[in-house]
């Protein structure tokens, strides 16, 4: 059996400018699929509240 472990973008973009090219790739992947728009904005909310809750 193949174990995976769980990937948490929040932990990967540290920067606006990545966040913004994350945010960017996925509307481009998402051809126009609302949901997938929705769990990218999602995503980029958790990525601002683990910078909030990450001492500098």
């Amino acid at each position: 059996m193949v174990k995976t472990t769980r990937y948490d973008v929040a932990e990967y973009l540290r920067t606006p400018e990545e966040v913004a090219a994350y945010l960017e790739a996925c509307l481009e992947e998402a051809n126009g699929d609302a949901t997938f728009i929705a769990k990218a904005f999602t995503r980029h909310s958790l990525v601002i509240a683990h910078r909030a809750s990450t001492p500098s």
